[in-house]
């Protein structure tokens, strides 16, 4: 036994006997991480504000300005959840070839046109309905939020894993996550911003937060900066990540691109695998439901109650808890088993969605929206980094965004059915019958958990990561 590995035994006995330690130890590993790992995490936070924001409200500007009934504004809302997805499956190699500084300021400039365009649509004058003239401006404006992120996450994920080291890599996909959640969580306090200025108004404050992420990542991921990570990465680790650094052209020349090699290549080319990402597809739709149902659930169900007339506080409310929450699962479930972390967390997050079958009220919808944020934390950030580790050198972008595509399927269907059922069961005036709609919800979910626990002896036995070392 070498003497490398002789300390490697020495570190695990003593963090088994300090659990403490095993705790705070990725924290403080994250502390002393690259300075250009803040140079993601900075604007990714920015992010968070601005998308989730938009989000929130994205159902109401169709229905309000738009003209369109809940159904279509519903698939409206889809058009930009599951296109975003769908770009980062086309786009999310581009990293890997321009570099991810180049990557993430081109989808910032993007994402800065596509949401000025959406929040100037509606002063035009221009006429309503479905395919009007507004209806098309405003379609516009999603197209290049799309492209924009599409190029977008997948660069942020493939930087982060340039950017640390094995010590550091577990909390810096899950700081990622949970930053972009906190900034998920401030739309809460946006509701005078709303009443004031209207929802228009609301999307140009959202544009002026995207034009300061782009500035924080130009002057904080600095070519210097990318380069002094570099040197010291390879310093601590003696592995070479030059030739997957900023510059990527400058690396070893790429292949001609071919999809035919890429889907060969690709972890979906195991059935294993395929089955694992695309089980997880129903627990994903209360991820869905989150900006497709709860607002206006929330503001319809709870009309005249004071969660009601500020529903951005309930449905804002998940981000916060996953920016509590998801570090320190992370830290403390680090070295289970991912697929067991997967049982646990899709089960712990459907669960809760049979509370609000049960009725509104405060205390069913307070229990669903922890425990379900509690199940979320267990497995989605452990996922994300699943995906991006089992990445060849080289094609982490590529690998993020192609491990999207289930998280594509999942956006497309619940747009599809979402805004029906708010129609028929928690419509705007009527009587409504939001229990069935929600205990629907739960069965539709809880049949993840169902499938991961049958396929455990056939997917779960060989089930392994660098993070279950």
């Amino acid at each position: 036994m070498s003497d490398e590995q002789q300390d490697v035994g020495v570190e695990k006995q003593e963090a088994s006997k300090n659990p403490l330690k095993e705790i705070t130890q990725p924290f403080i590993d994250l502390v002393h991480a690259p300075r250009a790992l803040w140079g993601i995490n900075l604007p990714y936070f920015f992010e968070g504000f601005v998308y989730f924001g938009i989000l929130g409200y994205l159902a109401m500007y169709f229905s309000d300005y738009v003209g369109l009934n809940d159904h279509m504004a519903d698939i409206m809302v889809g058009v930009l959840t599951w296109g975003i997805t769908f770009s980062m499956f086309l786009f999310g190699g581009l990293a890997d070839k321009w570099g991810v500084r180049r990557a993430l300021l081109i989808a910032f400039v993007l994402m800065i046109g596509g949401r000025a365009i959406l929040a100037g649509g509606s002063y035009l004058g221009l006429t309503i309905g479905l395919w009007s003239p507004l209806f098309w401006v405003s379609m516009l404006g999603i197209l290049l939020i799309t492209l924009g992120y599409g190029m977008y996450q997948p660069a942020a994920y493939a930087a982060v894993r340039q950017f640390t080291t094995p010590k550091t890599a577990a909390m810096g996909y899950a700081m990622l996550y949970a930053l972009m959640n906190l900034g998920g969580w401030l739309p809460t306090f946006f509701s005078p911003v709303r009443k004031a200025i209207g929802i228009p108004g609301a999307f140009w404050v959202y544009t002026g937060i995207t034009v300061l992420a782009l500035l924080s990542t130009w002057l904080i991921l600095s070519k210097r900066v990318v380069r002094e990570t570099m040197e010291r990465i390879k310093a601590e680790t003696g592995v070479d990540v030059s030739k997957e650094d900023d510059e990527g052209e400058e690396g070893k020349p790429k292949e001609p691109f071919s999809l035919i090699k890429w889907f060969k290549n690709h972890p979906l080319a195991d059935p294993k695998f395929s089955f694992f990402i695309f089980c997880l597809i129903p627990v994903q739709t209360l991820f869905a439901h989150n900006w497709l149902t709860l607002p206006m659930y929330v503001a319809r169900a709870y009309q005249g109650t004071w969660i009601g007339d500020n529903f951005e506080v309930a449905v804002n409310f998940n981000p916060l808890l996953i920016f509590i929450l998801v570090p320190i699962v992370t830290a403390v479930t680090q070295k289970r088993n991912v697929y067991n972390m997967m049982i646990a967390g899709t089960f712990v997050m459907a669960l809760p969605t049979f509370l609000l079958a049960l009725g509104p009220s405060f205390w069913t919808l307070l229990g669903y929206l922890v425990l379900m944020t509690i199940g979320e934390a267990m497995w989605q950030p452990r996922f994300l980094q699943y995906a991006a580790e089992i990445a060849p050198k080289g094609r982490t972008g590529a690998y993020m965004g192609v491990a999207q595509f289930p998280w594509f399927l999942t956006k497309v269907v619940t747009s599809l059915y979402a805004g029906w059922f708010l129609a028929n069961y928690c419509p705007k005036e009527g009587k409504m019958d939001t229990e069935f709609m929600w205990f629907v919800y739960g069965l539709i979910a809880i049949s993840s958990t169902v499938m991961l626990i049958l396929a455990r002896g056939w997917v779960g036995k060989d089930f392994k990561t660098k993070a279950d070392d």
